[in-house]
Formats: C-alpha cells, sequence, structure tokens
C-alpha cells in the first residue's frame, strides 16, 4: 500500500527550495505547498523571490520565508543561509538550483567565468546546502533531500563536457549519501529529468515547445514530488522514464556519440536563431 502520511507529518514542517523563482525548482516549491508544507525560497533576485513567495501565499494556507543568495558566489555565502534557517525544522531540500551552458560549446569556447559558476552551483551548492541541513534531520531522525540531477549523467556529452560532468557528480553524491544516512531515516532521493520545457534550455526553440516528451515544469514537479518517498532514484516523470529505459539499452560509446549529435544539433539551432552561419 502506498504511504499516505502528509510530506508534513513524514519529514517535517518546512521545505527549502533552490532555484525557485524560475522552472521546475518554482513548481516543485508550489506542489510541496499545495501539500502543506512551509516554505524557503532561496534564489538570487529577491524581486522574483517575492513575487514567487507572494504567489504561494495566495495560492495555498502556508509560511514562506525567502533567502536572498547568489549561489555562483561559492563558500561566502552559506554562513548567511545557515543563519537565515537556523532553528528552523526542516523536513525537506530540494537542492534544485543548476547551472547550464548558453549553448552548447567546446571547452575552449567556455568562458572562465561560467566554468566556476558551473562548478560552484552544480557541485558545490548541493554538498554544501546538503551539510546544512543534515545535523538537524539526524536529530529528528527524519527528513528527505532531494537532488536533483539530469539525464546528461549518463554519458559524456560533448559540447556540454562540464554541465555533465557536474550531474554525475550529483548522482555519485547523492548515491553515497543515501547509505551513509540509512540508519537516519533520512530519506535521499536522485532525480534525473529528462529535457523539461524551461529557460534553462533555450537554447533550442525544440525545448520551448510543449510535449509528451519535454513536459512544463508544472507537469513535471507534479510528477516527481509524487515520487517522494516512494523511490530512491528516478526520472520523476512517466514519460521520461519510458525514455530512460531505451538510452540504457545501448552502451556508453554509443549514447555518447548520440549525445554529440544532439548538442551539435542544439548548437545549429542556436546560431541559427542568432542569424549566424557555421561550418
Amino acid at each position: 500500500m502506498p504511504d499516505r502520511t502528509p510530506l508534513s507529518v513524514k519529514y517535517g514542517k518546512w521545505a527549502v527550495v533552490t532555484g525557485s523563482t524560475d522552472g521546475i525548482g518554482k513548481e516543485y516549491a508550489k506542489e510541496l505547498a499545495k501539500r502543506g508544507l512551509n516554505i524557503v525560497l532561496i534564489s538570487k533576485s529577491i524581486d522574483k523571490l517575492n513575487k514567487i513567495a507572494s504567489e504561494i501565499e495566495q495560492e495555498s494556507n502556508v509560511e514562506v520565508k525567502v533567502i536572498q543568495a547568489d549561489f555562483s558566489k561559492g563558500q561566502m555565502i552559506f554562513d548567511h543561509i545557515a543563519k537565515e534557517l537556523d532553528d528552523m525544522e526542516i523536513g525537506i531540500l530540494i537542492n534544485n538550483v543548476g547551472k547550464q551552458y548558453l549553448y552548447p560549446m567546446y571547452i575552449n569556447e567556455v568562458p572562465e567565468s561560467t566554468v566556476w559558476d558551473m562548478v560552484n552551483i552544480n557541485v558545490g551548492t548541493v554538498t554544501h546546502m546538503t551539510k546544512l541541513v543534515l545535523p538537524g534531520m539526524q536529530k529528528r531522525k527524519r527528513g528527505a533531500i532531494v537532488n536533483v540531477s539530469s539525464s546528461a549523467e549518463l554519458q559524456p556529452m560533448p559540447l556540454m563536457a562540464i554541465y555533465a560532468a557536474t550531474k554525475s557528480y550529483i548522482k555519485s553524491f547523492t548515491e553515497a549519501l543515501r547509505i551513509e544516512y540509512e540508519e537516519d531515516n533520512i530519506t535521499v532521493q536522485h532525480l534525473f529529468p529528462l529535457f523539461v520545457c524551461t529557460k534553462m534550455n533555450a537554447f533550442s526553440y525544440k525545448l520551448q515547445e510543449t510535449t509528451l516528451f519535454v513536459p512544463d515544469a508544472k507537469t513535471y514537479a507534479t510528477n516527481a514530488v509524487n515520487t517522494l518517498g516512494m523511490v530512491d532514484h528516478s526520472t520523476g516523470y512517466w514519460a521520461h522514464g519510458i525514455q530512460h529505459f531505451f538510452m540504457r539499452l545501448p552502451p556508453v560509446w554509443i549514447r555518447t556519440l548520440i549525445g554529440e549529435f544532439m548538442t551539435h544539433s542544439f548548437r545549429s539551432d542556436y546560431f541559427s536563431k542568432k542569424g549566424i552561419k557555421i561550418e
């Protein structure tokens, strides 16, 4: 029988969502609020944070707290976040914030600032935010950590080499973390969506049209929240699960070649939109 225990009872009163002003993070926060959790929104833009907080408060009868933080700044921001979260019963942490390439590019084209932003956001944030909430969860012997990765973790991705590598880190980190804290009754879930229609994928017009296999963020988040506490490892969306099954059938070297073809196609989409001809 499925566990019908409300998430707020099962894990705790507050859910923290990083990267919560756009895309999956925003919709995941709204979905958790509908299920009775108070929400902590953490993102870079205070205007967007206040706007989303107002929307959640109007849609759901919950408390909302906002924390402005630019995760690209690295270690220096986490003392502030820790103070803001002090003494709060954090039941769920959604490590959603992520940094993607502006468009697929060769490594020597990637700006140095983008390299470090990607490492700080995709690797540093998931690691440090987890360290912040774990002591309280251990003490209460309950909690859930959801680390949002990507199907890019499944193989190397030429033209998105850094992004895919950071997602492989998230997968490895999450799987190890689950074993470390299984005796503390802490759920550690690994989510790895395929393509979702969000601004992160704006480099290709193909990914800005909602379809069965490219859902909008709301559809994806609703499905993903339903998997929390049910499975430890999931794409979060049933149609992505079908795609994942077939994606895993070829060996890694073939998946890498397919990934290279796909990223070159997206690169062409981007330059075509800009009116730039590439050789």
